[in-house]
């Protein structure tokens, strides 16, 4: 198979295997998973946890008002395996400081690592409800929705926020300073403008406002698609770790490969497209495991040459038996793989 990045990383491995506190609590390593609506759920953590090596791990985006009542049995977005929950922050998003403190208390009490306050979501329903990124244009809010969080529950709390409204840096390094006065222990910054709906690459370079003008740790995203990429966020930022979203989900052994010398063998992509076929089974009633798979399968095909092909063969997959037997048909050792994904399926 053509392997278009070589195995062994030792700088990026030894910076990334640093343990780090976060709340009073050590992580082991500097590489987490980023939360994603859709992708970041139960069946593909299961997946991700087979290939090892994530340092921490983050559900996808639960809706606050919903999570005191949710069944975790029957809910497809609320919902873990009892061993993640030491290394599984469970990403909250709302817009009143009294709905996320009822929510907040009940993740802590389910045991999870942490709660993840979401200030980047921009989804037109998101923002009309005044959650996610809304929560930027109000930096006050912000801090009170924090400040009442972090008196309510003593677990680490995180937030993941963008940019803001407009390209200027300033009010983001502003809110930071607010978000750590206000009780943050750790802020993933995404640095993107919140309409940006990743037409344009992230600016890299202003997550080193964000780590200069605060004390806590601070995690990057956006766009870290090779171990090259992870290097320069962290050599040009100066950040505490990187937050991997999309290329996770391409890729999920890229932990082990990064921080562990793990070196795929020439039947990855056909096993992880097969693991996770059997654990959306597991995991998703009929209808959501196929919309689930859908939702992955763009990034997966991404990875080849030619990944257009590849997805709309998949797109004809109604069942988890359809997804296996194409697979076994289509997905081969010699197939020749991209440097980078392919941003027109990546950013589908």
């Amino acid at each position: 198979m053509n392997k278009p990045i070589p195995p062994h990383f030792p700088k990026l491995a030894a910076q990334l295997n640093t343990p780090i506190a976060v709340g009073g609590k050590t992580i082991p390593n500097r590489l987490w998973l980023a939360p994603m609506a859709g992708l970041s759920h139960s069946a593909f953590r299961q997946v991700l946890a087979h290939y090892g090596s994530c340092g921490l791990a983050f559900t996808e985006m639960c809706n606050a008002k919903a999570v005191p009542s949710e069944n975790p049995r029957i809910s497809p977005v609320f919902r873990w395996h009892e061993w993640e929950l030491p290394s599984l922050v469970c990403q909250l998003a709302g817009s009143s400081p009294e709905e996320l403190v009822i929510a907040a208390k009940r993740v802590e009490r389910e045991g999870f690592f942490g709660v993840d306050i979401n200030m980047g979501c921009s989804a037109r329903g998101m923002i009309k409800r005044e959650g996610g990124a809304a929560l930027l244009k109000t930096p006050d809010k912000a801090m009170a929705v924090v400040e009442a969080v972090r008196k309510a529950v003593s677990i680490p709390v995180f937030v993941k926020f963008r940019t803001g409204w407009s390209k200027d840096i300033g009010p983001a390094v502003a809110l930071a300073k607010k978000l750590e006065a206000a009780g943050t222990d750790c802020l993933v910054f995404h640095p993107r403008v919140a309409p940006d709906k990743r037409t344009r690459p992230p600016v890299i370079d202003n997550i080193r406002f964000i780590k200069e003008a605060v004390s806590i740790p601070v995690f990057g995203n956006g766009n870290v698609t090779t171990p090259q990429h992870c290097q320069n966020m962290l050599d040009t930022t100066g950040c505490d770790g990187v937050s991997i979203g999309r290329m996770a989900i391409a890729r999920p052994w890229l932990f082990a490969q990064w921080t562990a010398g793990y070196t795929p063998d020439d039947n990855i992509f056909q096993d992880y497209i097969l693991r996770l076929a059997t654990a959306l089974e597991q995991e998703f009633d009929p209808v959501r495991r196929i919309k689930r798979f859908r939702m992955f399968i763009p990034y997966f095909a991404a990875n080849f040459l030619f990944g257009h092909s590849l997805l709309a063969t998949f797109s004809t997959a109604k069942t988890m038996d359809d997804v296996r037997q194409l697979a076994k048909k289509h997905i081969r050792p010699d197939m020749p793989l991209n440097q980078s994904p392919n941003m027109n399926l990546y950013n589908l």
